[in-house]
């Protein structure tokens, strides 16, 4: 099984086959318009206006299952991020991450990968937040929080996840060596 598999909904509620990215270095991220990470909008933004040309894509899955931090409907999180980081990759319907109701995509992305711990000061907080709610959560796969990063190979195949926590600079560079 691969990426290519899937077939998700735009944030227009069009299906979408992934499919259509074939050949493509993704970067597969689920976003929250209000969270403490979310300025990572920007940094992402300049990392697809750099690479998109060299075959790289965002695809971007709001999700609002960590506190509520992405409440609006499609059309709203849509203005948001284009109008306040002006941001053109693709954007997804809100979806669920974790639990039933996740989207086969992120079942398949969380049963194929392993938690990579946090980094840095807001690592500490995060982790004490995520510990609260799963004390297994060094144990499993399942999305810990907002902006965690899936880089996708031009096969379709997982080839490295990042927490929220992880510097983008790591982020750039795996994705350069996958282009």
């Amino acid at each position: 099984m691969t990426v290519y598999d899937f077939t998700v909904k735009d944030n227009l509620d069009n299906d979408v086959s992934l499919e259509n990215y074939k050949g493509k270095v993704l970067l597969i991220v689920n976003t929250a318009t209000g969270c403490g990470f979310t300025p990572q909008y920007e940094e992402l933004q300049s990392m697809y206006d750099e690479l998109n040309e060299k075959g790289f894509e965002i695809l971007d899955f709001p999700c609002n299952q960590f506190m509520n931090q992405a409440p609006g409907s499609d059309e709203e999180i849509q203005s948001f991020c284009t109008g306040k980081f002006n941001t053109t990759f693709p954007r997804f319907t809100k979806i669920d991450v974790n639990g039933d109701n996740a989207i086969p995509l992120y079942k398949w992305l969380t049963e194929n990968t392993t938690f990579q711990g946090f980094e840095g000061a807001g690592g500490l907080m995060l982790k004490m937040v995520v510990k609260a709610q799963d004390r297994d959560y060094k144990n499993n796969g399942k999305v810990k929080w907002n902006f965690t990063k899936f880089a996708i190979d031009r096969e379709g195949n997982i080839a490295a996840r990042f927490e929220p926590t992880a510097d983008l600079g790591k982020v750039k560079a795996k994705i350069e060596e996958l282009l």
